[in-house]
């Protein structure tokens, strides 16, 4: 039988710029065995009506003040109902990413339990104008210290390749079960959101995860109405 996998996010009407993009772009996957699930955690049900009358399967999450908080019970939940309903994978897929129709196919035939997908955002670490892969790999390691990393180089970004990553973010991002189990989603400090924990707690759990650098997707950044500097995180 073919893998079970849900895929959805955390979602609020922040997003609503890309919602009706998204819902085609869900509904058009080509993989047999999927189901949907967003996760709305805005203060009030006015968005989730708005998902609801897309017909997408959406539930209501906890609204916490700080957008860390609202996100990871979010996610949390996304991860509770993967496992108690035997989905053999959890496919979060960020409702401003629109990712090929094949995903799916092409990300199970890898046969790896955490492998990410190819997007790109405003560069993170210099603040420079331009555009970076959100996957990251070792650039040095010494021993007894968590690793430096850089994003994907030109020549990995386009060799459309399976690559070993240290990082990435969880906009396009398969989960196996067997991970979900042993991790859960969670953030400490001011400034890092849960991906960057998640990967922290792969690493320290010496679990490798991957990029398919041949699965490319839209990442709507460049007209969305708000900012994340401005949101109480």
């Amino acid at each position: 039988m073919k893998e079970k996998v849900l895929v959805g996010c955390p979602t609020s009407f922040h997003k609503e710029h890309c919602l009706k993009q998204y819902a085609a772009a869900i509904k058009s996957l080509t993989y047999s065995n999927y189901d949907l699930l967003l996760i709305d955690n805005s203060k009030d049900d006015a968005y989730f009506e708005k998902i609801k009358a897309l017909g997408i399967p959406v539930t209501k999450g906890p609204y916490f003040e700080g957008a860390r908080d609202r996100v990871i019970a979010s996610r949390n939940l996304l991860r509770e109902t993967a496992i108690t309903k035997g989905y053999d994978y959890l496919l979060s897929l960020e409702q401003d990413v629109i990712p090929p129709k094949d995903v799916i196919e092409r990300m199970l035939s890898h046969k790896k339990k955490v492998l990410s997908g190819i997007y790109f955002a405003r560069n993170p670490i210099t603040g420079a104008i331009g555009l970076i892969p959100l996957s990251y790999v070792i650039s040095n390691q010494e021993h007894g210290k968590l690793p430096d990393m850089r994003p994907l180089n030109q020549d990995e970004l386009w060799s459309n390749s399976l690559l070993p990553i240290v990082s990435a973010d969880l906009g396009c991002l398969l989960i196996h079960q067997d991970i979900l189990k042993q991790v859960k989603f969670r953030y400490e400090g001011r400034e890092a959101f849960d991906d960057r924990f998640f990967f922290l707690d792969l690493y320290n759990l010496k679990i490798q995860a991957f990029a398919d650098t041949s699965i490319k997707c839209r990442h709507f950044i460049l007209n969305r109405p708000y900012e994340w500097k401005d949101i109480k995180k």
